[in-house]
C-alpha cells in the first residue's frame, strides 16, 4: 500500500512535496530550460521573427490547443470516483478545467490573425514539417498512459512551461504595444491568460501527480514520470526549433506583417 501524500506548504513551494518530486524537477528543470530559454521567444518579443516562422509557430500549435481540452478528457476517463484520494482530486480538477480549456482555440485563431495569420489557415491548412510532433506525443500519452502520467506530461509539463514563455511575451511592453490598441486586448487574450492563471494551474497538476503516487513511490514509476515529463519538453524545444529553422532576422518582414 503507497505512502499518503500530504502537501506540507504552500502549492507553488518545491519545498512543500516530498523528496522524490523536488528531486524530479529539478532533473526535468534542466531540460525545461533548453526549450523555455529558447531564441524563438525573444525573436517574437522583439520583432525579428520572420513571418514564415510565426506561420510555423501559430500552425504548428494549433493541433495541440485545438486537441487539449481532449487531452484531459482522456485523462478524465482514467479516474473512477471513490477508488482513490487521486482519482477524486484528478477528477474534480479535470472536469473543471476542461471548461476553462473550451475557449482557449478561438483566443488562439485571434492572436493568430494579430500576426497577420489566417485562422483558416490553421484550421484548414497543411502543418509545417516536423511540427506535430507535440500534438502527436499529447495523443499518444493521454491515450496510453497512466493518470499520473498523462497529467504530469499535459497538463505539469506543457502548461507549467507554456506559462513561462507566455510570461516573457505577455510582460514586454514592446511585444504588446505592437498591436493596435483598439483590437489589443482581443488579440492578446490567450496570452493574456497563460501568463497569468497557469502560475498555479501545473502546480495544481503536480499536487495530482503527487496524490496518485503517494509519498513514496517506486523508483521505477518516479523514472517514468520523470521520463514523460522530459519528452514533454523535448518535443516542444524540437518544435521551437522547427519554427526558426531557415528563417532569417528580418525586423522589418515582421513588423510589416503585424501592420498588413
Amino acid at each position: 500500500m503507497s505512502v499518503r501524500f500530504e502537501r506540507t506548504g504552500p502549492l507553488t513551494e518545491l519545498s512543500s512535496y516530498p523528496q522524490w518530486t523536488q528531486d524530479m524537477v529539478g532533473e526535468c528543470d534542466v531540460v525545461k530550460k533548453t526549450f523555455v530559454e529558447h531564441e524563438l521567444w525573444s525573436l517574437i518579443r522583439d520583432g525579428q521573427a520572420t513571418h514564415d516562422c510565426m506561420v510555423k509557430f501559430m500552425v504548428g500549435i494549433w493541433p495541440v490547443i485545438e486537441g487539449f481540452p481532449g487531452f484531459m478528457a482522456r485523462s478524465l476517463l482514467k479516474t473512477r470516483y471513490g477508488r482513490s484520494e487521486g482519482d477524486n482530486l484528478a477528477r474534480r480538477w479535470l472536469v473543471r478545467n476542461i471548461r476553462v480549456e473550451q475557449n482557449h482555440a478561438e483566443y488562439w485563431l485571434n492572436w493568430s490573425e494579430g500576426h497577420n495569420v489566417p485562422r483558416q489557415q490553421l484550421i484548414d491548412g497543411q502543418l509545417p514539417p516536423g511540427t506535430r510532433i507535440l500534438a502527436d506525443w499529447c495523443d499518444e500519452i493521454s491515450t496510453q498512459g497512466s493518470l499520473a502520467a498523462s497529467i504530469a506530461a499535459v497538463n505539469y509539463a506543457i502548461e507549467g512551461a507554456t506559462g513561462e514563455w507566455s510570461h516573457t511575451l505577455y510582460e514586454s511592453e514592446g511585444y504588446v504595444a505592437r498591436f493596435p490598441e483598439s483590437t489589443r486586448r482581443g488579440t492578446l487574450r490567450w496570452l493574456q491568460l497563460h501568463a497569468a492563471y497557469d502560475d498555479e494551474h501545473p502546480w495544481e497538476a503536480l499536487e495530482i501527480v503527487c496524490t496518485v503516487l503517494g509519498a513514496a513511490p517506486k523508483a521505477a514509476d518516479v523514472a517514468h514520470i520523470a521520463e514523460c515529463v522530459k519528452r514533454s519538453y523535448v518535443a516542444m524545444r524540437i518544435l521551437a526549433d522547427r519554427c526558426v529553422a531557415k528563417s532569417q532576422i528580418m525586423a522589418t518582414e515582421y513588423e510589416s506583417a503585424v501592420a498588413a
